[in-house]
């Protein structure tokens, strides 16, 4: 009788252990969300944090990551492709990964209904904040994105420094017109018919309104402390080492709060993987929301 009384109780323990866990644990949801300027339904996942659904937390709002995709991707492929689910457990904010398709975050020169940017900018954000217990100012949204996302957050972080205070880019393709006409049989040649249809023929005025490096150079002084925080990271084996280092330069030369880590890797899901940890404990930390767990720091090359 005692042996099976204490069988009991511990399967009741593991119970509760497990009902624990599992209210402990991250949900996501996954919004269809139908876009009057894109004419067309652009899913976006949520990850929402542990204590977001819990009683008595009704009241609480949480600051917003939003995390883009790269080219060729799509909305779903962060949660997919890497651990990010996991990794979100550590952190009191919800996570958005909406659909960029392969328009570069940019409202096209060609293609009239491809209003990226606009989409992002003027039905995304306040969607999501109609929906959920966001932090509806600066303090409280954090952007950031692989390959053509890296450079959709920068940008972003660029052109509305009012809307964000942390902006980060992994593995960044941040130059892509200039490189793209410039190298024809280089790594960039596969971003030129997507180039070519978001920002034009070389003389597109959409070209110079969208191109990065021009932007942070014409940047007036006086509007530079305003800007968030950047953080870039590329991997040394990655094609696209060379415009992020290029970046950072630019970073330093304007006098731009950023961090630019190089590391060892490639252009790949395992790098985006390891990188966005980082990126999480970055922007948890900007947002001024400590992580459940504090990960040892990367050994990297930084450049301030």
């Amino acid at each position: 009788m005692k042996r099976r009384a204490s069988a009991l109780l511990l399967i009741l323990l593991l119970s509760l252990v497990a009902y624990g866990q599992d209210t402990l644990s991250v949900s996501v949801e996954t919004v269809q969300f139908r876009s009057k300027l894109v004419g067309a339904t652009l899913p976006y996942s949520v990850v929402l944090p542990s204590t977001y659904k819990i009683a008595g937390h009704g009241s609480l709002r949480y600051p917003v990551l939003y995390l883009l995709h790269g080219l060729a991707g799509h909305y779903d492929n962060w949660l997919s492709k890497t651990k990010l689910k996991d990794y979100a457990a550590a952190y009191q904010m919800i996570i958005v990964t909406p659909e960029g398709n392969d328009g570069w975050y940019t409202d096209s020169a060609t293609v009239p209904t491809d209003k990226y940017e606009s989409y992002i900018m003027e039905e995304l954000i306040p969607d999501v904040e109609s929906r959920y217990r966001t932090i509806r100012e600066r303090e409280g949204r954090a952007v950031a994105g692989l390959s053509m996302g890296g450079y959709g957050a920068l940008k972003f972080g660029v052109k509305y420094p009012e809307k964000f205070i942390f902006a980060a880019s992994i593995s960044g393709a941040l130059d892509p017109t200039v490189r793209s006409d410039a190298n024809p049989r280089n790594i960039w040649s596969f971003l030129r018919a997507s180039v070519m249809q978001t920002f034009g023929a070389p003389d597109n005025p959409v070209r110079a309104a969208n191109d990065l490096q021009k932007l942070v150079r014409d940047l007036p002084s006086q509007q530079i402390a305003s800007l968030p925080f950047f953080y870039l990271d590329c991997g040394t084996e990655d094609g696209f080492i060379t415009t992020n280092r290029e970046m950072a330069t630019i970073f330093l030369e304007r006098k731009i709060r950023h961090e630019f880590r190089e590391l060892p890797g490639t252009h790949s899901w395992a790098y985006w993987d390891s990188q966005v940890q980082e990126v999480l404990k970055l922007a948890a930390r900007k947002m001024g929301h400590a992580t459940a767990e504090s990960k040892p720091a990367l050994r990297t090359v930084t450049i301030y």
